[in-house]
């Protein structure tokens, strides 16, 4: 069947007049042209559409079926047209974004939270990947948005700075250190601790194993876990002690004490991080609304 859409309205404009003239007066064509057109159509489809004499024009039983489907082709059409303007301009599409243990404990949740709200149109998909291997998946384009621990070099990624967060220490209730209202890292030298297994927790192993190597000591590590809650537990279970971000504070555990690390150490860096060498509607979108609401969540802007 070889027919176009102009085939299609012209039929639809005649089956709702039923008259060519006043169809053809609404369609900004010659009457003339609009029985051809209808004619063409009524050939490629191989059946005769409309039941016409000199006065009257009425549908047959095609026509009446044809006119059912083509009202629904068009409306399809024209969604269809409507959904790709839409995913061009980033207000509907997919997103595949990546976290770790910091974020989802911090600032991602209510991040998301609002950019659902706003952007209903968009679909976010979640990912738990550690930061390492965040960064490989970005720069092989199997996510769009990174939240990771940074730094992250790279030309051909963008990034804000989500949150800056110093570290805290995790006790055991009964610990002897639990009762000081804040604990130094030489504090710990003698400790045992429990700390993140190393393919899941590479970049924060990084940063700790340097905070106790400028106070001068190697740390006992007791036990690994693989997530945030084995960290919890372990600790609670009394089998060492942990360091955690701050954003530790908003999650509630029993026999969990939660102590800040007293003295100048560097800071952990949550890092929210994009392609900027292939423009995605989507991601700009996403970048534009974490600009947009940088005060409210906290996030230094770009520039």
């Amino acid at each position: 069947m070889r027919f176009e859409i102009r085939h299609m309205r012209a039929f639809i404009a005649v089956a709702e007049e039923l008259q060519f003239r006043p169809a053809a007066e609404r369609l900004h064509m010659t009457q003339s042209a609009l029985t051809r057109t209808i004619q063409h159509l009524e050939e490629a489809v191989g059946a005769e559409l409309l039941s016409r004499t000199t006065r009257v024009v009425q549908l047959t039983e095609a026509g009446r079926t044809f006119l059912y489907e083509c009202r629904l082709a068009l409306g399809h059409i024209e969604k269809a047209s409507l959904l790709a303007q839409a995913a061009a301009d980033g207000k509907v599409g997919y997103l595949r974004i990546a976290y770790m243990d910091f974020a989802i404990n911090g600032k991602l949740p209510m991040i998301i939270e609002k950019f659902l709200h706003t952007h209903p149109g968009i679909k976010v998909e979640l990912f738990h990947i550690p930061s390492s291997k965040q960064k490989d998946a970005l720069l092989e384009s199997r996510i769009d948005i990174g939240f990771l621990i940074g730094p992250f070099e790279s030309p051909t990624v963008s990034q804000l700075l989500v949150a800056r967060e110093e570290l805290v220490v995790l006790l055991p209730a009964a610990h002897p250190l639990a009762d000081k209202p804040s604990i130094s890292i030489r504090d710990l030298a003698n400790e045992k601790f429990i700390l993140g297994s190393k393919d899941s927790w590479e970049a924060f192993r990084a940063h700790f194993f340097a905070l106790c190597h400028a106070a001068n000591f190697s740390p006992l590590v007791a036990q690994e876990a693989s997530t945030s809650d084995g960290i919890f537990g372990l600790v609670a279970a009394n089998i060492g002690v942990a360091l955690y971000a701050r954003c530790v504070e908003n999650i509630q555990r029993k026999g969990l004490v939660i102590r800040p690390l007293a003295g100048r150490n560097p800071p952990m860096e949550t890092l929210v991080c994009w392609r900027k060498d292939i423009p995605t509607p989507t991601v700009d979108r996403f970048a534009q609304f974490l600009n947009d609401n940088a005060e409210e969540f906290g996030i230094a802007q770009e520039g």
